[in-house]
């Protein structure tokens, strides 16, 4: 039950959280892995602590001990041109790449009029700009080794349903839901999917992120903006059950999904 024998999975953000999770989930489904993390502070105005180098090498240890090879490497998704030395460095390595899962992001909290500029540009730049350079840096290796493919995106339910207090992060994932499919039409004829996942209170640090409830204290009527699913919402998702989404859409068995705002919610999102 390795459905990615032979492939190989390039995963941002990958040194804790969500991304380390979806690293070892593909490794377990047999792909070798190449990971980015910027392992130091991003921002300004991001009010939970940074990946740390250590992190990233755990993860790396965690894969080997899946028995796949991985290579990792300190790098902010920003710098269009380090993903493009990785992806080229990737490329001379295993000859191939055949899935991307965009999933480096950042949040932070404030009402739109009074956010500053920075804030803006920061998760912007993160969120948005990130992943369409890492589309930018992988999709010409993934045409040219003609292998097709999967690329997803980690969004955020927050880039279909929008909410109070983040319409800058509201804003980059909304907009990631457009990236995605434009890419998913213009990828077609070359055998790639592209698929965004849509995730609702995710036990990472972004998730367990104290300066949320500061804008809930000052603007109680916010919290009626955050529902809780349909399934049992108890405590915040372990990133591993998204993994399993993640490896859904890596593989041949979501064949047919292209241009898919795929939910990972509980249900959050019709409730």
């Amino acid at each position: 039950m390795r459905p990615l024998e032979g492939k190989v999975a390039y995963v941002t953000g990958g040194a804790r959280g969500q991304g380390r999770a979806h690293c070892i989930r593909l490794a377990q489904a047999g792909a070798d892995i190449v990971t980015v993390d910027a392992c130091g502070p991003v921002g300004n105005h991001i009010g939970y602590a940074p990946a740390e180098p250590a992190d990233l090498a755990e993860t790396v240890r965690l894969v080997e001990d899946e028995g796949v090879k991985v290579t990792a490497d300190r790098v902010d998704v920003r710098d269009l041109a380090a993903q493009q030395r990785v992806i080229a460095d990737a490329i001379e390595q295993f000859g191939r790449l055949d899935v991307v899962v965009a999933n480096a992001g950042v949040m932070s909290w404030g009402r739109t009029w009074e956010i500053p500029a920075e804030q803006w540009q920061e998760t912007i730049d993160i969120n948005l700009t990130g992943v369409f350079n890492t589309f930018q840096a992988t999709v010409p290796a993934m045409i040219e080794a003609g292998n097709g493919g999967s690329i997803i995106a980690v969004s955020s339910a927050a880039g279909i349903k929008a909410v109070p207090g983040a319409g800058h992060y509201c804003a980059s994932k909304f907009g990631v839901v457009g990236l995605v499919n434009s890419l998913a039409i213009e990828l077609g004829e070359y055998g790639i999917r592209v698929n965004s996942i849509h995730t609702y209170g995710v036990d990472t640090a972004l998730g367990n992120d104290l300066s949320m409830y500061e804008i809930f204290q000052q603007h109680p009527q916010y919290i009626h903006s955050f529902s809780p699913g349909a399934l049992p919402t108890d405590s915040l998702t372990p990133p591993h059950q998204v993994s399993e989404v993640v490896l859904f859409l890596a593989s041949d068995a979501s064949a047919l999904l292209t241009a898919a705002q795929v939910p990972a919610d509980k249900g959050y999102l019709k409730i």
